[in-house]
């Protein structure tokens, strides 16, 4: 559920306008409920509880530092892929020992500054990466705790480019190799591997994927204590589905009654990384029609936010519902929402059953707060738009609109070209 509902005609963000916010911050942008932030993120504490798990919200769904604060306060880590989400983690007081590092990139510059700040551990991909780990951990003098990413060949019932389970992928280490490694840890004498971690995607609604993935790891658990190795840490990832459109993706309560039994059974301290299921209905997307243009054969609203801002619709085909912010009783006609980017693929929805509106008035597209302004660029030298976020009565901007100067900032022209 979400905090973004019908008032007398009028869509609010818990106890604020819409429309009050797009008149003082001008259109587009995105805008967050802190409420559902928090209802998101306690449903998953609750429902998991029996395992107390540290739930480490997958910060490259939504980097809004406003976000960040909100679940931190309510006792949430984060799951990072980069040294700037490391530092944005940082800036808002994150514990470290609550920061798992992912990525299948690590630089070196990322590793060295991640060990300094004394993360919980690296999620590993590779067997380079975990001879780079140990290598400038030596230089640093320290031991790198590290959690191996297995890759248990399970696929998910979801868009192919957020699929990640499968060996197809470029993701994660076989299950041989990762009991080579467990073997051979002596080797690796500045790193300690903590644990495993899994991932197979995102957007999966159903929990039969997870369970099929977790009966993989319990075996493979069993196998190596049998042979007398043992590991203290099992990230399951996260991947929990929203609904978009007609989606029926399990509650965090059902989730966790289909794989509490089989955590419960591994004996490990558990780490899960939601993203979308806490961020993703905790945000909308507001733009404003420019024209309502018909061209004979189908009809355009055209709006002043565009496929830089939310790419989802353009990239993965993905739904969003696109509702007016003020209900209206102009006749409804079926179009295309359309931007302004020179694209045929600039789109954020079509073939919509929606009111003609006029010049000025606003829409709402729904379920946008995961991978929404991560994912937005400067194409067309565009400015990206802000956030605000929403506490009960009171909103703020928590990142700024972008200017011209912005976009020119450290551009020059060559001198030999003057």
């Amino acid at each position: 559920m979400h905090d973004f509902k019908f008032k007398k005609n009028e869509l609010y963000c818990e106890d604020v306008k819409v429309a009050d916010v797009a008149k003082a911050v001008g259109t587009p942008f995105y805008l967050y409920s802190h409420n559902t932030l928090v209802d998101h993120l306690t449903k998953i504490q609750k429902a998991f509880a029996a395992v107390n798990p540290t739930v480490c919200f997958a910060m490259k769904s939504n980097g809004n530092l406003g976000v960040l604060k909100t679940l931190a306060n309510y006792g949430a880590g984060f799951d990072i892929v980069s040294m700037g989400e490391l530092k944005k983690a940082m800036k808002i007081g994150a514990d470290p020992k609550k920061i798992v590092f992912a990525s299948v990139g690590k630089t070196e510059e990322e590793i060295a500054i991640a060990i300094k700040t004394g993360i919980l551990f690296f999620n590993v991909e590779s067997v380079p990466e975990l001879e780079e780990i140990n290598r400038i951990a030596k230089k640093m003098g320290k031991v790198a705790p590290v959690a191996l990413r297995i890759n248990p060949d399970v696929a998910a019932a979801t868009h192919n480019h957020i699929t990640t389970g499968t060996l197809k992928n470029k993701f994660g280490i076989d299950l041989a190799s990762t009991k080579k490694l467990l073997k051979e840890q002596k080797k690796f004498k500045n790193i300690k591997i903590s644990g495993l971690h899994i991932h197979i995607g995102s957007q999966i609604v159903t929990s039969a994927p997870f369970i099929a993935a977790i009966k993989k790891v319990i075996e493979f658990l069993e196998s190596l204590r049998s042979e007398g190795i043992h590991i203290g840490y099992l990230d399951i990832g996260g991947g929990m589905g929203i609904i978009y459109k007609d989606e029926n993706p399990q509650t965090a309560q059902n989730y966790a009654n289909a794989i509490l039994p089989y955590l419960l059974k591994t004996g490990l301290k558990i780490v899960m990384e939601p993203g979308r299921f806490i961020v993703g209905n905790a945000g909308i997307f507001v733009t404003k029609v420019l024209y309502l243009k018909d061209n004979g054969f189908k009809k355009f609203l055209i709006v002043d936010g565009g496929m830089n801002d939310l790419i989802r619709p353009s990239l993965y085909g993905a739904y969003h519902e696109i509702v007016p912010v003020k209900t209206t009783t102009a006749k409804t006609v079926k179009a295309d929402v359309v931007g302004p980017i020179c694209e045929s693929g600039d789109f954020l929805g079509k073939e919509r059953d929606l009111p003609a509106l006029k010049k000025g008035e606003l829409l709402a597209v729904m379920s946008a707060g995961a991978y929404g302004y991560v994912m937005s660029s400067n194409y067309n030298v565009r400015c990206r738009v802000p956030e605000v976020l929403v506490k009960g009565k009171e909103f703020a901007v928590t990142k700024k609109r972008e200017t011209y100067y912005d976009l020119l900032k450290g551009e020059t022209v060559p001198g030999f070209l003057k």
